[in-house]
C-alpha cells in the first residue's frame, strides 16, 4: 500500500505499525492529464509561445525563446564534489580540470513530514564516477539555506549528518569492477557526531524551516577525492503519527460529556461506576495509519491530598484510528461524596512501543466530579411542539429555527426524584444560567449561531445540585444579508452580490472620484481552485478607494427599512484622522437616521442614530455608541452597527467585539439610497470618508454577538479566514540603512540603527544596539493579525546574556510597553562537546574532550514583560540556535486567542486565551520596549511579513506563509 505525490511516496512497512516516507529532491513523477502519473522528461522542447522548457516537470520551468534544444538535467554522470585538478595514480597522470572545488546542495521542504515523529532517517544518492578506485571520504553536512545571494564557499556549515568512505562509478577500470552505486548515509550509533535522524526529527517538528544538506569531499585539497553524484537524492524516513490531546474528554452526560475544571464546583455523578469518555487524536498530518489507544487515569482527594484512585485504564482493547470515541467505566466502585479528577491522553503505537501525547491535565485542566448517589439524577429534557427545534437522533438531525430564535424545552425530574430548580447552558455559552425554580420548568434559550448546538441541563433538590443531561439540535442558517458589495468587479457599479437576481440587486454606483484599489481586505482570492493537474488560480482582491472630499458610492434606492431591526457592516482603512468620516448611511428627507463611522472630536469610531428627520438647518438629537479605544488610521478595522427594534437598542462592534449598547426608541423610515463613504446631513452631503472601504454588508435583522464575530472573521469559500498582506520587509540583496515595505499599496520603511546591517539575505543584529523600526501601528492590535519571520539566534552572543534574558525578534508597542511580540527567552545553559571545522571533537593537551557552554531557551509569542508574567504561547521544545527557523504568530481577535507556529506546527495544543492591548507605537525588529528600549537580539532576521486577519490553522499557515 502506498500514497504518492510528485516528490513523495509513503509505504506501509511490513511490521504493520510504521510507515516510510521518501522525499526526492527532484520530481520522480508528474501528474498526467486525465489522472495518473508520468515520469519527468527533462528534454527541452519548443512551446507554442516560442519559449523552451521540459516536456514534463513538477514546476513551471522555462527559458526565453531563442535558445537551442537540448538536455536539461544532471545527465547520466550528475554533478561533482571535491577538487577537480590533476593527480598521478598508479604511475599514470590524470587530468580533471583547473583545480576548482565543487560542492553539491540539496534542499527539502517539510511537506508531508508534518505531524510525524521520525524514528529513523536515511539519505541516499547515487555516486556515478570516482577519480580513483581507492575509496575517499565524503561528508554530508547540514548548512544554512541556499539563496540567490549565496556565494562560495556557500552557506555556513551547521552540523555533520554523516560521512562515508566510498568509491563507485569507474566500472571495469577497477578490479573488481566498481559500477555506479547508491551511497547511503545513516546514523552510526558508534559515532555520536552523526545526527541525521535527530536533525530530520527537528525538521519534521518545525524547529528547522527548511533542510539544506551539502555533499563535500572531506579533504578538498586532495584531487583524488573528486567524485560525481547524480541528482536523484532521496531522504527516507520511518515514522509514526504523533499523538495529540484527546478531544471530548469528560464524564458522559446524555448525548455529550462534561468536564468541569473547577475543583470547588465539581460535576455530579449519581452512578458509582460512571462512564468516562475521550476521543483519540493525532497531530495534524499524523492521521494516516495511526494506531491509537486512550489512557484514562483517575485520582481521588482525601483531605488535601490527591492519590491514585485506581489503576489506569487502557481503552479500547485493541488500537484504533484517529477520531475514535472511547467510552468505558472503571471496574471499581467509586466512593460516595468523594471528589475525583480525571485525565486522558492518547498513545500512538508502533509495534510494542508507543509515544504518549499530552493530557487534559497538562493543557486544559483536570475534569473534576463527585459521586453522590442521593443527588438528583440526570433530568429529562423535552422538546416542546411549539418550539422550532427537534432532537437529534443517532441517524437523523433535522435543522430548524435560525440564529436568535428562541427554543422551547420542558425540564423535568428523573423517575423518583423531586427537584426544586434547574439550570442550563448552550454549547455557545461560557457560563450556566441562574437556577430556574420549579419541579418542572419551561425554558427558552436563544441559540446565537447556526449549526449543531448542545443543551446541557442540571437539576438540584433541597440537598444540593445533581447530575447533568444533554441533548443536541441543529439550528438552520439565518437570513442572509439583503445587500453585499465587495468591489471585486469592474465598471462604474459595485454589484450587490447578496443575490443573483438582477431585479433584487441594489448595485452601488461609484461617483465623485471613487475608484477601485488593489488594497482589498480579502488579499488574494482563489478564482479557480486547484485540480490534480493545475495549481489554484489566484487574483488580488479590490476595495473602494475614496479621496475624503468628493468620492462615494450609492444605491438607487433604499436597501433596509430603518424602522425594523437591521445591521450594517464594513471593513475600513481610515486614511486620515483629521476629519469626521462616515462609512455608511441611508438617506431620509433631510438626513440619514444612522451614521457608522469616525468622529474627529473624540477620535473614536461610533454608531449614532438621529432621533428624527430634523429639517435642514435644525439641530438633530443623536443617540450614540462610541468605541472603547481611539480609532487607528491606516490599518484595517471591521465596524458593525446594530439596531434591535425589539429591544429598542443600538450597538457598536469593532473587530467583532461589542463596544457598547444604548437605548434608542425613536426609529423612523429613511427611504432614500444607501450611501457608502458619505452621509446626508441637513439636506446635503458631508463627512466624506478618506481611505478604503471594503466588504460592505447590510441585514434586515439584528445580528447576534456570535454572528457578528463570524462576519468579522471574513471567511472565504472554504471557510478559511481571509488575510491581506499589509507589510513585507525582505533583506534579500538589499543595501543601505532601510528596507522598503513591498506590500502593494502600503507604506512604512523599516529604518535600521547602528549595530544593524544588511548582509546577503539577512538583517544582522549585534545584540546590543542593532535594530529596525517602522512608524506604527502596522496592524490594529484589537483586530486579528498574523506575523511571520525567519529568525536565527546567535548562540555565541546569547551565551553572554543572563538567564531569563528575553530577546525580542519583532513586535509592536503601546505607550508604556509591549502590545505583542515574538521573542526568544534564555532559560539556562548546558555543556556540549566542542567540534572543529570538520565536526570532529576538540581534544585538549591532556587528550581529553573539550566542552563548550551553549545557551538554552524557547520561542514565545504574546506580550513581552520585564518579569515574564505576560501571556504567551511557548515553543514545545528548546529552540535550535544558530539555525534558521520560521516563526509565525497569530492573534484571533474573534476567539480572543493567540497561537505560535514553528514552520507550520502549532506550539500549543489549543490556542491560548489572550486580551489585546491596543498599541499606537512603532513596530520594531530586534529590540523591545518595556518603558525603555532594550531586549536586543543577537542574531539574524530574514523576511518579515504581516497580514491583517488570523490564519485559521496549520494548513493555511503552510499554504500562505510557506517555509
Amino acid at each position: 500500500m502506498e500514497e504518492r505525490t510528485e516528490r513523495e511516496t509513503v509505504f506501509a512497512n511490513p511490521d504493520g505499525a510504521t510507515f516510510t516516507l521518501e522525499k526526492s529532491v527532484a520530481p520522480v513523477r508528474v501528474a498526467a492529464q486525465g489522472g495518473g502519473w508520468v515520469e519527468p522528461d527533462a528534454t527541452l522542447v519548443k512551446k507554442t509561445d516560442g519559449s523552451v522548457g521540459p516536456k514534463a516537470a513538477a514546476v513551471g520551468l522555462s527559458f526565453s525563446s531563442g535558445g537551442t534544444d537540448g538536455e536539461f538535467s544532471g545527465g547520466d554522470n550528475g554533478m561533482s564534489v571535491g577538487k577537480c585538478g590533476s593527480a598521478v595514480i598508479g604511475g599514470i597522470s590524470y587530468y580533471c580540470g583547473s583545480g576548482y572545488v565543487n560542492r553539491m546542495y540539496f534542499e527539502f521542504d517539510p511537506g508531508n513530514l508534518k505531524g510525524k515523529h521520525i524514528l529513523d532517517a536515511r539519505f541516499n544518492v547515487t555516486e556515478t564516477w570516482s577519480f580513483s578506485c581507492d575509496a575517499r571520504w565524503v561528508d554530508l553536512e547540514r548548512t544554512n539555506n541556499i539563496s540567490p545571494s549565496s556565494k562560495w564557499p556557500g552557506p555556513t556549515k551547521l552540523d555533520q549528518m554523516g560521512d562515508r568512505n566510498v568509491s563507485a562509478g569507474r566500472g571495469s577500470n577497477c578490479s573488481p569492477s566498481q559500477p555506479r552505486a547508491p551511497i547511503k548515509f545513516h546514523d552510526n550509533a558508534a559515532e555520536p557526531d552523526e545526527n541525521l535522524t535527530p536533525t530530520v526529527r527537528n525538521f519534521a517538528a518545525g524547529k528547522i524551516s527548511r533542510l539544506t544538506l551539502m555533499l563535500m569531499a572531506k579533504d578538498e585539497k586532495d584531487t583524488v577525492s573528486w567524485k560525481r553524484f547524480d541528482d536523484d537524492a532521496v531522504l527516507s524516513v520511518d515514522y509514526v503519527g504523533k499523538p495529540a490531546k484527546p478531544s471530548a474528554i469528560g464524564l458522559v452526560t446524555g448525548s455529550s460529556q462534561t468536564c468541569t475544571t473547577n475543583e470547588s464546583a465539581p460535576a455530579i455523578a449519581t452512578d458509582p461506576t460512571p462512564a468516562l469518555t475521550a476521543t483519540t487524536q493525532t497531530e495534524s498530518g499524523g492521521e494516516r495509519g495511526a494506531s491509537l489507544r486512550i489512557v484514562m487515569s483517575l485520582d481521588k482527594k482525601t483531605g488535601t491530598t490527591w492519590t491514585k484512585a485506581v489503576g489506569d485504564m487502557l481503552v479500547p482493547s485493541t488500537p484504533v484510528g484517529d477520531n475514535f470515541k472511547a467510552t468505558d467505566s472503571f471496574s471499581a466502585t467509586l466512593e460516595e461524596n468523594t471528589v475525583y479528577r480525571y485525565r486522558a491522553w492518547t498513545r500512538s503505537y508502533y509495534g510494542s512501543q508507543y509515544l504518549a501525547g499530552p493530557s487534559n491535565a497538562s493543557t486544559t485542566g483536570w475534569c473534576y466530579f463527585k459521586v453522590d448517589s442521593k443527588a438528583p439524577k440526570p433530568p429529562t429534557i423535552t422538546f416542546n411542539a411549539t418550539g422550532p427545534y427537534t432532537l437529534c437522533l443517532p441517524n437523523a438531525c433535522v435543522p430548524g429555527g435560525k440564529p436568535g430564535q428562541a427554543g422551547s424545552f420542558t425540564l423535568g425530574p428523573a423517575a423518583g426524584d423531586v427537584n426544586t430548580a434547574y439550570r442550563y447552558k448552550l454549547s455557545t455559552d461560557t457560563a450556566w444560567s441562574a437556577y430556574v425554580p420549579g419541579a418542572t420548568v419551561k425554558i427558552a434559550p436563544v441559540p446565537p449561531t447556526s449549526g449543531t448546538i448542545t443543551l446541557d441541563v442540571a437539576a438540584k433538590d433541597n440537598n444540593g445540585p445533581g447530575a447533568e443531561n444533554s441533548v443536541d439540535f441543529v439550528v438552520k442558517e439565518g437570513d442572509g444579508p439583503v445587500g453585499r458589495w465587495n468591489f471585486h468587479d469592474t465598471g462604474n457599479e459595485a454589484v450587490d452580490s447578496s443575490t443573483t437576481d438582477p431585479k433584487l440587486q441594489d448595485n452601488a454606483a461609484l461617483a465623485g472620484g471613487a475608484v477601485r484599489t488593489t488594497q482589498g481586505r480579502r488579499g488574494e482570492i482563489t478564482a479557480k481552485p486547484a485540480t490534480e493537474t493545475t495549481p489554484a488560480e489566484k487574483v488580488t482582491d479590490s476595495g473602494l478607494s475614496l479621496n475624503g472630499t468628493t468620492g462615494y458610492a450609492a444605491t438607487a434606492g433604499p436597501v433596509i427599512d430603518t424602522r425594523a431591526s437591521y445591521t450594517v457592516a464594513a471593513w475600513v482603512r481610515l486614511g486620515s484622522a483629521s476629519q469626521d468620516a462616515t462609512v455608511l448611511g441611508q438617506n431620509g428627507v433631510n438626513r440619514s437616521p444612522f451614521h457608522l463611522g469616525y468622529e474627529q472630536s473624540t477620535k473614536k469610531w461610533s454608531f449614532r442614530e438621529a432621533t428624527a428627520d430634523t429639517p435642514a438647518g435644525g439641530t438633530p438629537s443623536y443617540q450614540r455608541v462610541s468605541s472603547k479605544n481611539q480609532a487607528l488610521p491606516k490599518v484595517w478595522t471591521h465596524l458593525v452597527g446594530v439596531f434591535d427594534s425589539a429591544g429598542k437598542t443600538i450597538s457598536l462592534y469593532v473587530n467583532g467585539e461589542l463596544q457598547g449598547t444604548t437605548p434608542f426608541a425613536t426609529a423612523w423610515a429613511a427611504t432614500g439610497p444607501l450611501q457608502i463613504g458619505r452621509a446626508q446631513s441637513s439636506g446635503t452631503y458631508a463627512d466624506h470618508f478618506p481611505g478604503v472601504i471594503d466588504e460592505v454588508a447590510t441585514w434586515q435583522a439584528a445580528l447576534t454577538d456570535v454572528q457578528v464575530k463570524e462576519e468579522s472573521r471574513l471567511l472565504d469559500a472554504v471557510k478559511k479566514p481571509s488575510v491581506e498582506l499589509v507589510a513585507a520587509w525582505n533583506p534579500a540583496q538589499a543595501t543601505g540603512t532601510s528596507l522598503t515595505n513591498s506590500a502593494a499599496g502600503y507604506d512604512g520603511a523599516l529604518s535600521l540603527s547602528s549595530g544593524a546591517s544588511l548582509v546577503g539575505d539577512e538583517l544582522v543584529l549585534d545584540g546590543t544596539a542593532g535594530a529596525g523600526s517602522a512608524s506604527g501601528p502596522v496592524v490594529d492590535d484589537s483586530g486579528s493579525f498574523t506575523v511571520t519571520t525567519q529568525a536565527v539566534v546567535d548562540a555565541a552572543g546569547m551565551v553572554k546574556k543572563p538567564d531569563g534574558y528575553r530577546a525580542q525578534i519583532l513586535g509592536q508597542r503601546t505607550a508604556t510597553g509591549s502590545s505583542w511580540s515574538l521573542w526568544f527567552e534564555k532559560t539556562g545553559t548546558r555543556q556540549e562537546p566542542a567540534l572543529d571545522e570538520n565536526d570532529e571533537p576538540v581534544i585538549d593537551e591532556n587528550g581529553n574532550p573539550v566542552n563548550k557552554t551553549v545557551p538554552v531557551g524557547q520561542w514565545h509569542f504574546g506580550r513581552l514583560t520585564a518579569d515574564g508574567t505576560g501571556t504567551s504561547v511557548v515553543s514545545n521544545e528548546d529552540a535550535v540556535l544558530d539555525s534558521e527557523v520560521r516563526l509565525t504568530g497569530v492573534y484571533d481577535a474573534q476567539g480572543g486567542t493567540i497561537q505560535l507556529y514553528l514552520t507550520a506546527d502549532p506550539q500549543s495544543d489549543g490556542p491560548i486565551t489572550y486580551t489585546a492591548q491596543v498599541g499606537s507605537g512603532e513596530f520594531s525588529v530586534g529590540k523591545g520596549y518595556l518603558g525603555a528600549w532594550g531586549n536586543y537580539l543577537p542574531g539574524r532576521i530574514g523576511d518579515i511579513r504581516i497580514w491583517s486577519g488570523a490564519l485559521g490553522d496549520e494548513a493555511q499557515v503552510s499554504d500562505i506563509v510557506g517555509t
